[in-house]
């Protein structure tokens, strides 16, 4: 029978990997500290783990945190950009920024997020990548008509384009024309 002196160096490897666990998880801090037995060990005080503070802003004293700001694609900008313009005059040719024809809506609009599109509906039915209408996202590039009217999907079954002369910038129903083609920019 083995004598008990063999388990000796396994408990010590026991007892040194506990208090380095301990030193890794544990804060130190001041507190009272509290026993804690392993047993076939030994008892160990262990001190007890303060309140921790609240997760600051950087740079804002005192502020709590609070989660990032939601992160937009470029359509979403573009749809943010074009809205702006809800009202503005329709000009055959007019590519803003207080009059607009339907692509020059749509440039205008993508040239705020960043994004250059060509001129021309018939040029910006070829940006991108095709999208099926089932799969819009706010902010797809919907052109009409055989390439000959551009407008932005809004969201909600909705596009904001500058129609035609007389009517300004507003929204409409998506299928209010016959779609030529969806594209995701």
């Amino acid at each position: 029978m083995a004598s008990s002196n063999s388990h000796r160096p396994a408990r010590r490897a026991a007892v040194a990997g506990a208090m380095a666990l301990g030193a890794m998880i544990l804060p130190a801090a001041p507190a009272m500290a509290e026993p804690f037995d392993i047993p076939g060990v030994g008892t160990f005080d262990v001190p007890a783990v303060p309140n921790l503070p609240i997760p600051q802003f950087p740079g804002t004293p005192g502020a709590p945190f609070a989660p990032p700001a939601p992160v937009f694609s470029a359509g979403q900008r573009a749809v943010e950009a074009a809205q702006s313009k809800l009202g503005a005059p329709y000009v055959y040719g007019a590519a803003g920024p207080n009059a607009f024809d339907c692509s020059g809506l749509v440039q205008w609009a993508f040239a705020q997020a960043g994004i250059g599109l060509p001129r021309t509906s018939g040029a910006q039915a070829g940006v991108g990548v095709p999208v099926s209408l089932s799969d819009l996202q706010v902010g797809d590039v919907i052109i009409y008509n055989g390439g000959g009217h551009a407008a932005i999907y809004a969201g909600d079954g909705n596009i904001i384009h500058a129609s035609t002369s007389g009517t300004p910038v507003h929204y409409a129903p998506l299928n209010s024309m016959a779609v030529y083609a969806a594209r995701r920019v």
